[in-house]
This record gives C-alpha cells, structure tokens and sequence, in this order.
C-alpha cells in the first residue's frame, strides 16, 4: 500500500504561479508511472500530466500544455506540477496518483493509488 500526500494547493490570482508537490509513503514509489489529475465541481476528473517511473518520459494533457510541468525526484518519493500563467479555469481540487502498468495515463480507473487531493483556487 502506498499512502500519496499532496501539498502546495491555495488562492492565488490570474497570472500566478504554484508547485504542487505529492510525497509518497514508500521507496516502491520509483517503479510507479505518477500523473495528475484535478477535477472542478461538477466536472469529471480530468487528466493534466503524466511521467513515466523514470522521468524520461512526459506527457500532458492540450489544456495545460506549455503551461504545467510535471517532474519527479525518486531519492524523495515526490512527485511535482509546476503550474504557470494559472487562469480561473485552474479552479479545481488537484490529484496526484500512481501506476505500475499500462500506458493508459489519462484514464483514472486505470491507477492504482491516489492522494486525498488539494484545493487550488485562481481569482480574476
């Protein structure tokens, strides 16, 4: 079992910008592909970035791409979003989460541990 814990959530205004970090419970957390999501209120859970167990390998989603930055050190068990030129349409709980196979990184019920989330909110 893998605990994920994710900080760095907050208000902030257009334009800001914010890192997201999601530490790990374990050592294990090297051989996970991580990826985040967010979801805002009535919306569906949706898919922003994703890196392999590596960190050779990146992928994003079209709405954050240019933008958001995911990154990962191992030695730390974190995994990071450097969220840049945040607009409104950020507003939303972040999510971090793990898998350990299968190249499926924007389909949520394909991963095997998820954090509890934290708020992100962007005024205009």
């Amino acid at each position: 079992q893998v605990q994920l814990v994710e900080s760095g959530g907050g208000l902030v205004q257009a334009g800001d910008s914010l890192r997201l970090s999601c530490a790990a419970s374990r050592r294990t957390f090297s051989s996970y592909g991580a990826s985040w999501f967010r979801q805002a209120p009535g919306e569906e859970r949706e898919f922003l970035a994703a890196i392999t167990w590596s960190g050779d390998i990146t992928y994003y989603a079209d709405s954050v791409k240019g933008r958001f930055t995911i990154s990962r050190d191992n030695a730390k068990n974190t995994v990071y979003l450097q969220m840049n030129s945040l607009k409104p349409e950020d507003t939303a709980v972040y999510y971090c989460a793990l898998k350990r196979y299968g190249s499926r990184w924007f389909v949520p019920e394909d991963y095997d541990y998820w954090g509890q989330g934290t708020q992100v909110t962007v005024s205009s």
